[in-house]
């Protein structure tokens, strides 16, 4: 059996670490707000290469805080790309705006930026961009558009810890950045966690407040927030994590390439390789039109896969009330037909990729 991912490999390889951390908190008794979170968004901060970061309870947390603290509101609208998770667009409702999904670009499998400027309206407020699957959108085509029509940009970093456009870290192009740490992520928790990353100390200030219950000190509340603290068990355990992440990125790409050159010669369409880009392969996705005969050749191996996203967002029922319809964003749509997650983590060997590589050939 080839899994999808191997946390368990993952621990075991840092299980001495990892215990030791866990058993400095339990025996800390500090649970909440204990030193390990502040010594995790620093550390974090820097990997990211942003001023200000901020650990809180999920990635969803972070963008809900992220459109509060840009001030979106009742009556705007924000724009978004249909491949992505929802938790991208539901926290836009949480605000009280209104989602617009734009369609994505069928090479890099990010928003395209060719059809922003038909989306834009007096109610555009703001961009949320997300590095699909660990690749860094076109973000110097981002700032000028958002510079155009005075927006502000929220980088989705869900899937892209330490990812590059044009030697920049993804995360310091925008205003706020929100980061998932959820347990398959490249960095990832024991559980929900996730961050808010600013260049912009006000920005973080308003953040701070409203994720722990919008106060400063004990029982003196500034105004009604939420309860989205990171706990510190999770912090010391990221804080573990992050020390191996570069290396574990590298392998990543190492693997990567090692599914270019034996992929690249069928007739599907691989992951987006660009020079000015550090993709950092959160997943590997193919897109192919013949997705359901490799599932079962697949399965008959026992290799595990994953498919990312199967249904747009604009399609979604629960978006329904927005009335889109079948067409209206169609490389998102035909790449919800196509898009297969191989497997994708650093200990992967290079004779399962080759087993992987060799099966979906068969099936040509």
């Amino acid at each position: 059996m080839i899994p999808f991912m191997d946390l368990e490999t993952q621990y075991l390889n840092i299980r001495e670490e990892i215990d030791s951390a866990i058993f400095n908190v339990i025996h800390s008794y500090k649970f909440i707000n204990g030193l390990e979170v502040a010594t995790f968004e620093k550390n974090f901060a820097t990997a990211q290469n942003l001023k200000y970061m901020l650990g809180l309870a999920s990635g969803t947390a972070a963008l809900h805080l992220a459109y509060e603290i840009l001030g979106i509101t009742s009556g705007d609208e924000v724009i978004v790309p249909a491949m992505t998770f929802i938790a991208t667009a539901e926290t836009v409702r949480q605000v009280g705006a209104k989602p617009v999904f734009a369609d994505i670009d069928p090479v890099s499998f990010n928003i395209d930026c060719n059809g922003l400027e038909k989306l834009i309206t007096p109610k555009t407020k703001a961009i949320v961009v997300v590095h699909l699957h660990g690749n860094p959108c076109e973000m110097d085509r981002i700032v000028s558009f958002a510079k155009k029509y005075n927006l502000k940009i929220i980088e989705d970093c869900a899937q892209a810890h330490l990812a590059e456009f044009q030697g920049q870290k993804v995360g310091t192009f925008g205003d706020v950045a929100a980061f998932s740490f959820y347990p398959g992520k490249n960095l990832g928790a024991y559980g929900d966690a996730g961050a808010l990353g600013t260049n912009d100390e006000t920005l973080y200030e308003k953040a701070k407040l409203l994720a722990n219950h919008g106060r400063k000190e004990k029982y003196v509340h500034q105004t009604e927030g939420y309860n989205y603290r990171l706990d510190t068990l999770q912090a010391a355990i990221l804080d573990v994590k992050l020390r191996h992440l570069p290396e574990w990125t590298e392998q990543r790409i190492n693997i990567a390439n090692t599914y270019h050159s034996l992929l690249k010669n069928l007739p599907i369409t691989l992951p987006e390789m660009n020079p000015a880009k550090k993709h950092v392969y959160h997943i590997f996705a193919i897109a192919t039109d013949r997705r359901q005969r490799i599932i079962e050749a697949l399965k008959a191996n026992q290799i595990a896969f994953g498919i990312h996203y199967p249904l747009p967002l604009h399609l979604q029922p629960a978006y329904s009330y927005l009335h889109y319809k079948p067409g209206d964003l169609p490389n998102s749509e035909l790449l919800s037909t196509q898009f297969l997650s191989l497997p994708m983590y650093a200990e992967l060997s290079r004779d399962n990729i080759e087993k992987i590589c060799q099966v979906i050939a068969s099936v040509y």
